[in-house]
């Protein structure tokens, strides 16, 4: 099954998606979203295994300054310098950066996840006399501690430089078709080139492109039965393929689509797709193992809520990594199973059942 939105192609009726054609030559490092989604799960799992608070609220201090280079793409003079009192806005959810060695001082917006952590702290006594001066870390030790979590991934040191996350959110914006001023402005550009130049968009329109984009991505890792994430395997057959989608979370999810449709959305290996599944295409099973079944898509979860009506229920299921499952079944089926909050189940659907979409 497939959705050909954004697919692309000939000039009927279709949208033409800049992304399509945008590629990172070879010698550039970057991380994509996946790579950036597994260190920030680095940087927060450090965080939690701290054995003390004064610890804890060190080791998050450090996180925060990460979480505030990934969603902004500033540099790490900028984000050390900010005044969390004065230069954090929440109810706006923006930061305003002064620029300085080269920068353009601007507001650049940030996503709710990173609002609600900033208010965590803000409301925590435990950072009460740090306030105003949340950022102030000394260069060095924050990198050392940006290479520490470089190593638990697997990445190099040269991937998790501040320069390097940077890059990596210049080239995620990009990707996502945002417009090349827009980007420029986000990261501070104080000069473009003469093509981008003539680009130029009003204030009001980029902070609406802003504010769009984090959205979107906000969408992609809160929607339920919907997995996003990079393509890592694409299998041609002599009329459909199987495509093998790794999520944002680590689950490796299948889907069977046409080899046209594959052509037509621009499905290759590395490309960012969603995976979605409609809720009567997912299939419960309570028992322990690893059920056998044609099912290609099986993960392990946890009840989280049953809505029964009077012929059908609605079971949300919560997988590992906090994505969740929506599974349409019988009320009578929910009872013969005795599904309750808490249970462990096995949700699973069909490779034929997974929608691709390309935004």
């Amino acid at each position: 099954m497939i959705d050909g939105k954004g697919a692309g192609g000939d000039s009927g009726g279709k949208r033409f998606r800049a992304a399509r054609i945008f590629s990172v030559p070879e010698d550039v490092k970057f991380l994509d979203t996946l790579e950036l989604t597994r260190l920030s799960e680095a940087f927060s799992a450090w965080t939690e295994r701290s054995g003390r608070p004064d610890v804890t609220v060190s080791r998050n201090r450090v996180r925060l300054i990460y979480l505030m280079l990934r969603h902004t793409g500033a540099r790490l003079g900028e984000v050390l310098a900010l005044n969390d009192r004065t230069d954090v806005n929440l109810d706006t959810l923006s930061v305003n950066f002064s620029g300085g060695n080269g920068g353009e001082g601007r507001e650049v917006q940030i996503p709710a996840e990173l609002g609600d952590a900033l208010a965590a702290v803000f409301d925590d006594p435990a950072y009460a006399s740090l306030r105003g001066n949340l950022f102030r870390l000394d260069q060095g030790h924050v990198r050392r501690k940006f290479y520490e979590r470089a190593e638990e991934c697997g990445f190099t040191k040269e991937l998790v430089n501040p320069s390097t996350i940077r890059r990596s959110r210049a080239v995620e914006l990009l990707r996502d078709d945002v417009p090349l001023p827009v980007v420029q402005r986000i990261l501070g550009h104080s000069t473009a080139d003469l093509t981008a130049a003539f680009l130029h968009l009003p204030e009001e329109q980029r902070r609406k492109v802003e504010r769009q984009v984090l959205t979107r991505e906000t969408r992609r890792t809160s929607a339920r039965n919907a997995f996003f994430g990079r393509v890592a395997q694409v299998h041609k057959g002599d009329i459909q393929s199987r495509v093998v989608v790794e999520s944002l979370g680590g689950h490796a999810v299948s889907s069977v689509i046409t080899n046209e449709s594959v052509k037509n959305l621009g499905v290759t290996e590395g490309s960012f797709v969603t995976a979605e599944i409609k809720a009567p295409w997912v299939v419960l099973e309570t028992c322990d193992e690893m059920p056998r079944a044609t099912a290609t898509n099986r993960f392990l979860g946890e009840v989280e809520l049953v809505r029964l009506g009077e012929l059908t229920a609605e079971v949300i299921v919560a997988l590992s990594d906090g994505t969740r499952l929506c599974a349409l079944v019988t009320t009578k089926s929910v009872r013969e199973l005795d599904l309750v909050e808490g249970q462990k189940v096995w949700a699973m659907f069909n490779a034929f059942a997974v929608v691709l979409h390309v935004d």
